[in-house]
């Protein structure tokens, strides 16, 4: 037994180390653009100091932004399910042991009867993950790569080698946008000396840094662009990538759009309600997203009271929430709670 246990724990730390070759590459990338950057092209190919100054401020500027939430994307540590959603060992014993679907989802239901859960599985009960034993908050998932449940997860990404999710959200958003302009940046102020190049009228001994930098920044800036969008898309509708494939289930069905509580509420909700900090990766204690990560204001669906309109439903809008019931552990959307706090299974 022992050589085997020492094996699986080789190969267990073999794994870890090989996940954090994508971050290597990405942090190498960041490094040599650096050097080809400030020494090549500022120190030793700029000639005019007035351009060379604006050029090292402006750069300084977005390679800290840029590699400050990049830092944070990566080393901010996952949201974990709380005890509270776990059962206890007997309770996983008697699910083990029962046979009957039905049965299952009582011994489910009754456990997770007295906590802030909204969502379901398409059967009709709780979501329950086998590998964590206990109940899934709301829009939370299993990670494969993770090994763990996490709250709000949106996807794991490898190029951070961490899960990107309700903690560390806004800080991924924040690096794509800053990379983006970062990558933009280098490529409008390189563009003038890659035209020099294939001119014959750069004859530096970096230019062919300088070249391979443009390359690069075009390259990057094309892929950054497409997915900065998209994520800035999903945090519009208040939605995650897992969502935007596979639709939250509520009491009344499948639902997209469960958790849109408008424009503003939505981006609040990723950004914090502090102004000051929106578009900078601070640390979650001092400028956290809304909520706890467990339970989320949600729009609400309303049955219409008109006698012509009986067995309709409609869509209750931000200004008619009067009446509404609101799931315990939740706020109305337009006063969410103040922060106080690979593939899904």
């Amino acid at each position: 037994m022992a050589p085997n246990l020492n094996i699986r724990h080789s190969c267990y730390w073999c794994i870890q180390i090989l996940k954090w070759i994508p971050v290597v590459f990405i942090v190498t990338i960041i490094m040599w653009s650096y050097y080809a950057y400030v020494l090549q092209l500022c120190l030793f190919t700029v000639d005019n100091v007035v351009e060379k100054v604006l050029y090292l401020i402006v750069y300084h500027v977005l390679f800290a932004m840029f590699t400050w939430s990049y830092w944070q994307t990566i080393f901010t540590e996952i949201g974990r399910v709380p005890k509270t959603f776990q059962l206890t060992p007997m309770d996983v014993e008697k699910l083990e042991k029962e046979e009957n679907e039905e049965n299952q989802r009582r011994i489910l239901d009754r456990v997770s009867r007295d906590l802030p859960v909204m969502c379901q599985t398409a059967a009709r009960g709780a979501r329950y993950c086998e590998k964590c034993c206990h109940i899934k908050p709301d829009r939370s998932h299993h990670c494969s790569a993770c090994g763990t449940c996490v709250l709000k997860m949106d996807h794991h990404c490898p190029w951070v080698n961490n899960c990107v999710a309700f903690t560390n959200y806004k800080f991924f958003v924040l690096f794509l946008g800053y990379s983006l302009l970062y990558c933009l940046f280098v490529a409008a102020t390189t563009v003038q000396y890659f035209i020099k190049f294939w001119r014959n009228e750069l004859t530096e001994p970096g230019r062919f840094h300088i070249l391979f930098l443009f390359f690069m920044a075009i390259m990057f800036a094309i892929s950054l662009a497409s997915l900065f969008c998209y994520h800035c898309y999903l945090v519009s509708v208040n939605r995650t990538t897992l969502e935007s494939f596979r639709a939250p289930i509520f009491h009344t069905g499948p639902d997209k759009d469960g958790f849109n509580l408008g424009h503003y509420n939505n981006f609040i909700a990723v950004f914090g309600e502090n102004k000051n900090h929106w578009f900078l990766p601070l640390l979650p204690s001092t400028s956290c997203a809304i909520g706890d990560g467990i339970s989320f204001p949600q729009r609400m669906i309303a049955e219409d009271q008109d006698d012509l309109l009986i067995g309709r439903q409609r869509w209750v809008d931000d200004g008619e929430l009067e009446g509404v019931q609101i799931p315990e552990g939740s706020s109305r959307p337009s006063a969410i709670p103040r922060c106080n706090s690979n593939d899904p299974v």
